[in-house]
């Protein structure tokens, strides 16, 4: 029995992860000045951080040990060259980087088109949002005309992603179990933003009808919840309306009692 369990408890263990402030990497980074030292504050108000994505998940190494944090034996790969950036990103992000392979932008990769940190960013990544998509952004490579109706495509179901993620934070507030709807909502957004990394306008306006079916079907769900705690809260109060009633005339046949007395 021993034997067979143990790959799994060696894999549980080379996976078990390294708490993102207590990085080697950070450490050494952190005290230095200049370009050294940057990417540690960048990485801090990043997405990867706030979701525990250190140094080593993207660069690679050791990250509890000095000796060893840049050792390519131990899977330091270092910064990637320009080329190579949607490779390096795409090991986490597949889908949109075949999306982006793809589209205008990463088929103009290797004549110096964009990438993803172009968009993105390098350390200091932020949540993936519509506001990207600006016209101080996407005029440094090329007229704002086609970003516009991009985003002009995208903007209602947006709307709607960021309006249901409201509303279930209110489910899961009040005590709902939001664990599956959430799930759903998220393999929704994240396909929908794959989409958008085509760049493909008329593909978005063509694909926009499935994903408000998707988003629908989600809000009906939210809308079913809502309905049950609605009627909880309505039993809920007929109940302690009785329980009032009950005591007030409890207390009349009492005092009725007494009086005879």
């Amino acid at each position: 029995m021993i034997n067979k369990l143990l790959p799994l408890l060696v894999f549980l263990a080379l996976c078990t992860p390294v708490l993102a402030e207590d990085t080697v990497c950070l450490q050494c980074h952190g005290g230095q000045e200049g370009r050294l030292g940057a990417p540690v504050g960048l990485w801090k108000t990043s997405v990867h951080a706030a979701n525990g994505i250190s140094c080593h998940d993207c660069h690679g190494g050791d990250p509890t040990d000095f000796g060893t944090a840049m050792d390519p034996d131990k899977g330091f790969l270092g910064a990637p060259d320009y080329a190579d950036v949607p490779a390096f990103c795409g090991r986490c992000h597949l889908g949109v980087r075949e999306d982006y392979s793809g589209s205008a932008h990463g088929k103009a990769l290797g004549k110096g088109g964009p990438q993803c940190v172009v968009c993105h960013g390098n350390h200091a990544v932020q949540k993936a949002s519509i506001e990207l998509i600006n016209k101080e952004s996407c005029t440094r490579c090329h007229s704002y005309e086609r970003a516009a109706k991009v985003k002009t495509a995208i903007s209602q179901t947006e709307d709607s992603l960021k309006m249901l993620e409201g509303q279930i934070d209110e489910l899961h507030r009040v005590g709902i179990d939001t664990k599956k709807i959430s799930g759903q909502l998220f393999s929704s957004r994240n396909d929908f933003r794959r989409l958008f990394h085509t760049v493909d306008v008329e593909e978005m306006r063509a694909e926009t009808a499935g994903f408000t079916t998707r988003l629908d079907k989600i809000g009906a769900q939210i809308t079913v919840i809502k309905d049950e705690l609605s009627q909880r809260k309505m039993v809920g109060g007929l109940v302690v309306l009785l329980l009032i009633v009950g005591g007030c005339i409890a207390m009349l046949i009492r005092k009725s009692y007494h009086e005879e007395e």
